[in-house]
């Protein structure tokens, strides 16, 4: 099977954007385009968190329900959530109603909130698991790699929870730490013009 689909513009696009609909717009616009801001950074370390045992389809779908749940994943606000808050959250049928990973937004928020305090922000700590030059040749079809093994041990051991592995390797390849379009995708090559113009957060 081919790693690309021919989208209505004639141009190959990796093949899971063809998935459901919504996705398209999600990989041409925001999937492996470099991100250095820190409440975007959380939101979506976040939502991947919520995907666990899910399909992408079903949190993008809810997205915008989880953003107004969450204040636009401002963590500062998040992180002064209360009883009250949780329990408006598992009343919610607009967002994934698991109560361990609500939980652990909340928790996360906090554990965020004590990362910009030490590093400055979440930014620069994140970035600095970019893997090297020649690790980021030709995209991955694996689900985890020796960084995202190495992220997720790290922010587990600041307290951080629903961050394994595999989830935090989706968050890398969402957020541009690498640039897992498949070689013949049109967009491969945007998104590594934008890796070369992006300005590495604490660098």
């Amino acid at each position: 099977m081919s790693a690309t689909i021919v989208a209505a513009d004639g141009k190959k696009r990796c093949r899971w954007c063809g998935a459901a609909p919504e996705f398209l717009d999600y990989h041409d616009r925001e999937w492996g385009f470099p991100v250095a801001d820190d409440r975007r950074l959380f939101e979506i370390l976040s939502l991947e968190s919520f995907q666990s045992g899910l399909s992408w389809r079903t949190i993008l779908a809810k997205r915008e329900n989880f953003r107004a749940a969450f204040h636009d994943f401002d963590f500062d606000r998040i992180a002064r959530f209360t009883q009250r808050d949780l329990d408006r959250l598992l009343e919610d049928a607009g967002i994934v109603r698991h109560r361990g990973k609500i939980e652990a937004v909340v928790n996360n928020a906090r554990r965020a909130r004590e990362l910009v305090t030490s590093e400055g922000s979440l930014a620069a700590f994140i970035w600095r698991y970019e893997p090297d030059k020649t690790q980021l040749l030709k995209p991955r079809t694996a689900s985890t790699s020796a960084q995202s093994i190495a992220l997720s041990k790290d922010l587990k051991k600041l307290g951080w929870k629903f961050v394994g592995p595999t989830t935090v390797y989706a968050f890398m390849q969402a957020m541009g730490l690498i640039n897992d379009h498949v070689e013949d995708c049109v967009i491969r090559a945007r998104v590594e013009r934008g890796r070369k113009k992006f300005t590495r957060p604490g660098g």
